[in-house]
């Protein structure tokens, strides 16, 4: 029996050598022989230098290099390819989802369960981050036919059988936590505190966070369109009860001016309806857009990552 641990790196200088000692106490406490692929995601400081060093010292730490930032997602799909073990883990460079508490997964594996996923009882982060992630999970929850966990992340263990289902996945823009939890399988979540971040700088800024979440919305439910085919429906229906009150108190000024309704003159309320209706026109375009964006993106079929080099790994071509 083998364990897999895929760890997606991009600028973790500062935090690899701590990461390297915790996961390799922890994997003593395993009972079984395991792996750690880094995947170097396009990196700009000595992260890849760290990876090969630490590959010549233990030759259970395996290195893939990116060709450039392909991002996240793509980062732990590559590794997930490459990964050779009977359950294979994603793990956070940034330690923020301790290695510790992987014993607790593989308990559970063990007991039968295919899919083991980190649920977050407490964030060490700012409010809003949080706020934000709350609120993403919860709207996930509400308009994905998937039933996606609230407040889990990818930190988590999947079965061998799950993994080869990921691996034959074609989409290019990836949300991981979606598709393990779209597999289906026997699936189970273990509570546990996220911790701050050991070193460095956060990685998932704003604009990633808000690019994550719109793969994980537009991927995972048509809720949007369907939001736009209703808005369409009510803004018809608001405009033709406003055509009726206009030509009503038209036909009957004297009567709606005594009741202090009288006519409305100039093109105040039609410039205000013309910019409404045209802002409601351009919201639905750009949701549509997403959608033929990502069909784009799945129809020139290119490779979801380019691997540049590698440690201790022989690179296989995704055939996605």
């Amino acid at each position: 029996m083998k364990i897999s641990v895929v760890i997606p790196c991009y600028n973790e200088e500062a935090v690899l050598p701590e990461l390297f000692r915790r996961v390799t106490s922890a994997g003593q406490t395993w009972g079984c022989d395991w792996e750690a692929v880094c995947v170097d995601d396009g990196s700009a400081d000595r992260t890849w230098e760290l990876i090969v060093r630490q590959h010549q010292r233990d030759s259970r730490w395996l290195g893939l290099s990116l060709s450039r930032n392909f991002g996240h997602q793509s980062a732990v799909s590559a590794g997930l390819f490459h990964a050779q073990g009977d359950a294979v883990v994603v793990l956070d460079a940034d330690l923020q989802d301790p290695p510790e508490v992987l014993s607790r997964f593989l308990e559970k594996w063990r007991a039968g369960f295919q899919v083991v996923y980190g649920v977050r009882t407490l964030r060490k982060e700012g409010w809003f981050k949080r706020a934000c992630y709350w609120g993403f999970y919860r709207l996930l929850a509400r308009v994905s036919p998937t039933n996606i966990p609230l407040d889990s992340g990818d930190f988590c263990l999947m079965d061998r059988r799950v993994v080869e289902v990921l691996r034959q996945m074609p989409e290019r823009n990836r949300f991981v936590r979606g598709l393990r939890a779209w597999a289906g399988f026997r699936q189970v979540g273990v509570e546990y505190e996220r911790d701050a971040r050991l070193a460095g700088e956060a990685k998932y800024t704003l604009r990633r966070l808000s690019r994550l979440a719109l793969d994980g919305l537009f991927s995972f439910s048509t809720v949007p369109l369907s939001l736009v085919s209703q808005a369409g429906l009510w803004i018809s229906g608001l405009a033709l009860l406003g055509i009726l009150w206009t030509l009503t108190t038209k036909l009957f000024s004297d009567y709606f001016a005594q009741w202090g309704f009288p006519p409305v003159q100039g093109f105040t309320t039609i410039v205000i309806s013309v910019l409404f209706l045209g802002g409601i026109q351009l919201l639905s375009l750009g949701i549509i857009g997403e959608y033929l964006g990502r069909v784009y993106d799945e129809v020139k079929r290119r490779p979801p990552w380019v691997i540049a080099d590698s440690a201790g790994v022989e690179v296989q071509t995704p055939d996605l």
